[in-house]
């Protein structure tokens, strides 16, 4: 195991072991003494929806991101409550088994350095390795863009145009992976950098979206990367 995969358990190890011991209450419904109640982990099932965020640019993503699903994203990103991966975990992998191929490289669309400071984990990741599946860091942060929330669509690409570059990955096929769609410019610019570093096909999916009907909403309700 690598050092950064190490010290990413064994902060994670940590922060599951603290859960445990700390009085909790439903993330999804505030239901005392219960981490996740049952209801709430139902309501964490996926429904594959596909989105179309740029040209050449589709995503699958698991969940809508209101509700139960929003609540629980939130206390896992917001809160350091990183047991709760294991329960988003399941709708992510149903996304990904649709999404990838063989030979594919899982690749998360990385955390900011302030993002990774403040939390001591990288969200995307944890997602991806509790989904069963083994993330490469492929991408970098090149550019820290300034916060997405209350952008518009254009804004949004404007803020993240060249904040991605990633390593060779040339005739090698990616699937991309982001927690949160509202406009897809992240996932724009992530697919991007690994179309210029050489891959033969980028394919992308996502835990959640924000619900097209109430984008402007969403996008004031998503959370930093």
């Amino acid at each position: 195991m690598s050092r950064p995969a190490l010290v990413d358990t064994i902060s994670s190890a940590l922060r599951d072991a603290l859960t445990f011991w700390l009085p909790l209450a439903c993330a999804g419904c505030g239901a005392l003494d219960e981490s996740l109640c049952s209801g709430c982990r139902r309501a964490l099932a996926a429904v594959p929806v596909p989105r179309e965020v740029g040209p050449g640019v589709p995503v699958l993503c698991a969940l809508e991101f209101s509700g139960v699903p929003a609540r629980v994203l939130r206390a896992l990103k917001e809160e350091g409550r990183t047991s709760l991966a294991r329960d988003l975990a399941p709708a992510l992998a149903d996304v990904l088994r649709a999404a990838a191929v063989s030979g594919a490289l899982v690749v998360p669309v990385p955390s900011s350095a302030a993002a990774f400071r403040r939390r001591g984990y990288r969200p995307v990741e944890l997602l991806v390795r509790r989904a069963g599946w083994h993330p490469e860091r492929v991408l970098r942060v090149r550019r820290t863009p300034a916060d997405q929330r209350g952008l518009d669509r254009i804004a949004r690409q404007q803020n993240v145009g060249g904040a991605f570059a990633a390593r060779s990955v040339v005739g090698r096929r990616v699937v991309v992976v982001d927690d949160v769609v509202t406009t897809g410019a992240t996932l724009i610019e992530a697919t991007r950098a690994l179309r210029a570093a050489g891959a033969a096909e980028v394919r992308a999916v996502a835990l959640a979206y924000t619900p097209r009907r109430s984008a402007s909403e969403g996008e004031s309700q998503v959370i930093a990367t």
